[in-house]
């Protein structure tokens, strides 16, 4: 019997306007969502939708968890790195 591979997360990286945003972050509770969200993509990089707009580089995704009231703007490199470009709360 073949062993069973899990799928790899992707990397997960940040622009340094998200870097910044991080920095920001003084709550317990913000520090949850933002990990609650970045885990859910790091699973899976397409569970964000699509944003409109143009087809020059990486599509620009964004996840929104409504539980934990957070928004993470990202896109998924061709190496399948997940790099977040902002942290928004909702």
């Amino acid at each position: 019997m073949a062993p069973q591979h899990r799928a790899r997360r992707a990397r997960i990286a940040f622009s340094d306007s998200a870097a910044k945003q991080l920095e920001a972050i003084t709550t317990e509770a913000e520090l949850h969502a933002l990990d609650r969200a970045l885990v859910v993509i790091s699973v899976d990089p397409e569970a964000g939708e699509p944003i409109p707009g143009t087809t020059d580089g990486p599509q620009l995704r964004q996840y929104a968890d409504e539980v934990e009231r957070v928004r993470v703007l990202y896109f998924v490199t061709a190496l399948r790195t997940v790099v977040v470009v902002a942290y928004i709360e909702v």
